[in-house]
């Protein structure tokens, strides 16, 4: 073991980058893709410099794997901006604050509006149907409403 060690050469360290590539392509989160980067960095630094010992070359690679992990969080931090498009994804968020009228009464908490072609659950106070009622909030598909004024 320590006989390959000291003879580390350039192909040893590309062939692990390559392999923590091929492993990041089965869902790794982006995270081997650095550690890969590193360590193909690790491979080239040997092959420039090929008396480079296998301590510094370890070193080297624990250091890079962190420098590029590190790099890429605060890349990702600083170009995070407010999407344009708020309610994206979050269907029924559009209803909040709008009126409806009940489609069944609620009973026990539950009932059913009518918003276009699409019947939501609701949940709020007990109401018979056709009262007029306002969409105060969302819990995952169910829409909180209170009677409007």
């Amino acid at each position: 073991m320590w006989s390959y060690l000291q003879q580390l050469s350039f192909w040893d360290w590309l062939a692990f980058g390559t392999l923590l590539l091929i492993l990041e392509v089965f869902g790794a989160g982006g995270y081997l893709l650095w550690v890969g980067i590193a360590a193909a960095a690790v491979g080239v630094l040997t092959y420039l410099f090929p008396a480079l010992p296998w301590t510094l070359q370890f070193v080297l690679f624990g250091v890079l794997s962190v420098l590029t992990a590190v790099y890429w969080w605060r890349r990702q931090r600083t170009a995070a901006k407010p999407s344009d498009q708020p309610g994206l994804n979050r269907r029924g968020s559009e209803l909040l604050g709008r009126q409806f009228v009940l489609h069944e009464a609620i009973n026990g908490g539950r009932g059913k509006i009518k918003a276009g072609d699409t019947l939501w659950l609701v949940s709020g106070p007990d109401l018979p149907a056709g009262s007029r009622v306002k969409v105060i909030g969302q819990d995952g598909v169910i829409l909180r409403v209170e009677a409007a004024a």
